[in-house]
């Protein structure tokens, strides 16, 4: 499991914020960005991991189509990531501790 808890960021305003301004993400929480292959870390205050995932298929589940660990608080940055339908924002060392790699398959339940 990648998070327990996930906040959803649908709206563009919602997207727009982010986890901006925050403190910082609890273990087990993170951010839910669909429809969104990139990101930014532009008043951010802690480092994230991203997971970049593409549609979902007819089970539901969405292929990991790209990976970014420990981007940093105002310097990171990912314009776009191939194939990417929506942007999971994680505490820093998810991918780490979970082993996500790409090509393995989510499913995200809201």
């Amino acid at each position: 499991m990648l998070a327990g808890d996930l906040e959803l960021a649908e709206s563009f305003w919602a997207k727009l914020l982010g986890l901006m301004f925050r403190a910082g993400l609890a273990d087990g929480g993170g951010m839910w960005l669909p429809g969104s292959p990139s990101i930014h870390m532009l008043f951010m205050r802690f480092p994230i991991d991203c997971v970049f995932v593409g549609a979902a298929g007819e089970d539901g589940a969405r292929p990991v189509v790209g990976l970014r660990r420990s981007l940093r608080p105002w310097v990171g940055v990912v314009w776009w990531v191939r194939g990417g339908k929506g942007t999971l924002e994680l505490p820093e060392g998810t991918i780490d501790r979970t082993g996500t790699a790409v090509g393995d398959r989510v499913t995200i339940d809201r």
